[in-house]
């Protein structure tokens, strides 16, 4: 029998242990013999089916020697931090969904778990339920990564695919998305793209082998966003979508950042709605690999943090898949990268040329929108400053 523990009983922890009693069955034939939660940690005591397992003191758990695993659910960054670095020292694996967590401490974590000799997984922190971080360790060890890239956010993709589907503004489609669950009563972690931007600093991190700190990236959300320019965008054949991108530069240069994007109708991506996430991983031998699924919610994020509680009994740390180095030498401002830009100003075409040089027209009724030729972040900021500028963001491709 595999006992393990369970610190925070809320969507995900309470999803792990109904996986855990669901699919026993299934657990039991691949890993050769029972899983069992045997200790829940919760700051307050309340009646439900998992009563019997709870307890409000952690020393419990890091002294129980039948406890293997220790999944965090906390969430956060205090208490989660303090309970995983005592859960591994005292030689226990521990399993994850908290992004922030394994943005801020996951070098320092990991670190410490090779030290002890456990693992420390933390699949469900970026996609959910979507499997990336285990392909892009493994499955993909042989390519040099060039950039990932996606939809990490399954609110924001919701919000934006309402304004393009019915026209709702920014707010309203807010306002539906809390009323049906996918938006907390305070969204703006996911509103603002700080949620999107931890996911992203973890797929640079294992990219490119250097910690990304989140404080130096780029993370800008659609809070700003018009229904304007969504239209304005469908009309040319665009879909506005807010992505995270890692992208590796000349030399030993790298970046990341978040913000809105246009995406051609033509990409897979543009096509991905709702609370849908996607990612698309760019080898230097692969090419363009896609993942996609929905990237979170109880069950398909309970699903990844079991999946890496097996993975954990079953094969032991994985001491050389999942590392990177502190060094954050080499991290460049995301505003060095050169893309195209979707411009709308408050002046005509003339106004947009002389700025911009050779320009693509896609609006004029006394606002000018259009996109520019693939000129550098600093280049599209200097030249905002002598327009009224409207809105500016980038274009993949």
């Amino acid at each position: 029998m595999i006992k393990i523990a369970i610190m925070g009983l809320g969507t995900v922890g309470t999803g792990v242990a109904k996986v855990v009693s669901e699919n026993a069955k299934q657990i039991e034939h691949r890993l050769g013999e029972a899983l069992q939660v045997k200790t829940i940690l919760v700051r307050r005591y309340k009646d439900g089916p998992y009563r019997q397992l709870m307890t409000d003191d952690f020393s419990k758990i890091e002294a129980d020697p039948e406890i293997r695993v220790v999944v965090e659910t906390i969430g956060g960054v205090e208490a989660a931090y303090e309970y995983t670095k005592r859960a591994l020292s005292a030689g226990k694996h521990v399993v994850t969904a908290n992004k922030q967590l394994v943005a801020e401490k996951g070098c320092e974590l990991l670190e410490l778990a090779q030290k002890k000799g456990v693992s420390y997984l933390f699949e469900a922190s970026v996609g959910g339920g979507i499997p990336i971080l285990h392909p892009l360790t493994q499955c993909l060890a042989a390519n040099r990564i060039e950039e990932i890239y996606g939809i990490l956010n399954g609110t924001t993709n919701y919000i934006l695919t309402r304004m393009v589907r019915t026209g709702a503004f920014f707010s309203d489609a807010l306002r539906e998305a809390q009323a049906k669950g996918y938006a907390e009563a305070d969204p703006t972690a996911d509103v603002q793209g700080i949620d999107a931007g931890r996911k992203i600093c973890i797929l640079a991190d294992l990219a490119f082998g250097h910690q990304v700190p989140p404080e130096l990236v780029e993370m800008e959300g659609i809070s700003k966003l018009s229904l304007r320019d969504v239209k304005i965008a469908e009309r040319a054949g665009y879909r506005i979508k807010l992505l995270g991108r890692a992208v590796r530069m000349p030399g030993s240069g790298r970046t990341a950042y978040v913000a809105p994007h246009l995406i051609s109708e033509e990409h897979p991506m543009a096509n991905v709605e709702d609370v849908f996430n996607a990612i698309v991983v760019r080898g230097n031998a692969t090419g363009e690999v896609m993942f996609y699924g929905k990237g979170a919610g109880e069950m398909p994020t309970a699903s990844a943090c079991v999946s890496d509680v097996m993975e954990a009994v079953s094969s032991g740390p994985r001491r050389d898949a999942v590392v990177w180095s502190p060094d954050e030498d080499g991290f460049v401002d995301a505003r060095e990268l050169h893309t195209r830009f979707y411009c709308r100003i408050e002046g005509s075409l003339t106004d947009a040329a002389m700025a911009f040089g050779q320009v693509e027209v896609l609006s004029e009724d006394g606002e000018t929108a259009f996109l520019t030729d693939r000129i550098s972040g600093y280049d599209a900021e200097e030249q905002s400053r002598s327009l009224n500028m409207l809105a500016c963001m980038r274009v993949l491709g």
